[in-house]
């Protein structure tokens, strides 16, 4: 068993390799936004197969997050990490060898379930193997990782598929996750701190299914709705994940009850302000990754950008991102508190009107129309990343922060597959009718609308770590 000695010495080499893990999931969220047209062209993937591709592996990651935390507890940290991590390399190789759209969208799912193996357990390597004068050195590194990895994938997407490396494509994003990998496992296996398992612990399985079915209950007509012309089943499918949701904090609630073990805690839904929160960070994160999505096809399907030029425009989203992150995660935040998140609020529907102001005729488009637009949303996405996690955690105590956490991070990635999937359905449908243009703008009129709300709700969260009076009872 490792000993505390060897994983201090070895703590900032355990950072690399959560953080290689955490950035291999991450990119892998956004990487294929700009696959679309090779995938069109290679596998004949319908708008809805390519959102599937996309939304699809965040949805599963979102409806894996807590399970996996939860997994962690019974059989280790240090094991189910290694069991993540080895299936996210194994399904990556299965992405790159998949012979049609369908299987290809399987594996996907597959890939955000392993991944949801992975990510919860980052930051607790990093608390179990880091003494307290380090942890902000530590998480000081973590935070900029976190903010941008999901952002700069189509950028490296971009340059992997025009590379065409050995001809393979689009192929090329998954297979080099294949020797990163590898490395990591071999790296974790020596170097993750070992931990006891604690089987007395029983896994709620029943609600593990009541995550998922509500979850894919309620991406699946977001997707198909429109391509199927809004039958009746896609409104019951809505609702019967509404009710599934629902079901699922009254089965905790029953699990808690009985003196065992739920998935999340029940009494984190006391508080009405970590409720509103939670309707906050959906609404955010579905905005923002929807419309980053639709600049990027806008760019490839309406301008005839390569994947790498449309990689190379992100890198405007990506700068804003990352100056708003630094400013608020190392002045702004803390300082501010929530109000730093109404300015990234503001400062996202700024890009947003900048974005839509800007966007010309198609005859006479040049990147550069766009460039201020992306740049300043950008930056009101970093302000906001950055301290967004922490001001909703505030209206919970202590002892519920790592329940609270993980329902916070299922509901970034479900919100961000519902965002590929609206954003999408609305940007296709002009799409079809040769009025890309308009898809575009429509789609910054609906992310200005869910910042709006966002901001809104951003006036009912705790504005200090000292205001208590919040607290759920």
């Amino acid at each position: 068993m490792t000993s505390e000695t060897s994983v201090n010495k070895h703590r900032w080499l355990i950072l690399g390799i959560v953080l290689a893990a955490e950035i291999m999931d991450l990119l892998d969220s956004t990487i294929v936004n700009v696959a679309g047209p090779s995938l069109k062209e290679k596998l004949h993937a319908t708008p809805s197969a390519l959102q599937w591709v996309i939304g699809g592996y965040t949805l599963a990651l979102g409806a894996g997050l807590v399970l996996g935390g939860r997994l962690a507890d019974r059989y280790s940290r240090r094991n189910i990490f290694l069991i993540g991590l080895t299936a996210f390399t194994i399904s990556s190789l299965l992405c790159a060898i998949a012979p049609n759209i369908h299987s290809l969208i399987a594996f996907r799912l597959i890939q955000g379930m392993a991944g949801a193996l992975v990510l919860p357990h980052v930051i607790g390597f990093i608390r179990d193997v880091f003494p307290p004068e380090e942890i902000g050195s530590a998480f000081a590194i973590f935070g900029p990782v976190f903010g941008l990895g999901g952002i700069l994938g189509p950028i490296i997407g971009g340059f992997i598929i025009d590379g065409n490396i050995a001809s393979t494509g689009w192929r090329a994003v998954f297979l080099v996750n294949i020797p990163i990998g590898i490395i990591n496992i071999a790296l974790a296996w020596k170097y993750l701190p070992k931990r006891a398992s604690d089987h007395t612990i029983k896994i709620d399985l029943l609600g593990a299914l009541l995550i998922v079915a509500s979850s894919g209950l309620l991406l699946l007509p977001l997707i198909q709705g429109q391509e199927a012309g809004w039958p009746a089943w896609t409104f019951i499918s809505l609702a019967a994940s509404l009710i599934g949701f629902a079901l699922f904090t009254l089965q905790q609630r029953w699990v808690l009850s009985r003196k065992k073990t739920p998935l999340v805690d029940p009494n984190i839904f006391k508080s009405v302000t970590y409720n509103l929160g939670l309707s906050g960070i959906f609404t955010f994160f579905a905005g923002f990754t929807g419309v980053y999505l639709i600049i990027t096809l806008f760019l490839q399907i309406g301008e005839r950008y390569s994947a790498r030029g449309a990689g190379i425009a992100n890198i405007a989203i990506a700068l804003g991102t990352a100056i708003g992150g630094a400013l608020s995660g190392a002045v702004l935040a803390e300082k501010f508190g929530t109000r730093v998140l109404q300015l990234g609020a503001l400062a996202q529907i700024a890009g947003a009107a900048l974005l839509f102001a800007a966007l010309p005729n198609m005859a006479s488009f040049n990147f550069w129309h766009i460039a201020p637009g992306m740049l300043v949303s950008g930056f009101g996405t970093g302000l906001v990343v950055a301290a967004l996690f922490d001001a909703i955690l505030l209206a919970i105590k202590d002892e519920l922060v790592g329940s609270a956490s993980g329902v916070l991070s299922a509901v970034q990635s479900i919100g961000s597959a519902v965002g590929v999937a609206i954003f999408g359905t609305l940007f296709f449908n002009q799409v079809g009718q040769g009025r890309i243009d308009a898809g575009f703008r429509n789609a910054l009129l609906l992310q200005i609308a869910l910042v709006a709300l966002f901001l809104i709700i951003t006036f009912f969260l705790p504005k200090k770590a000292m205001d208590n009076s919040h607290f759920a009872e």
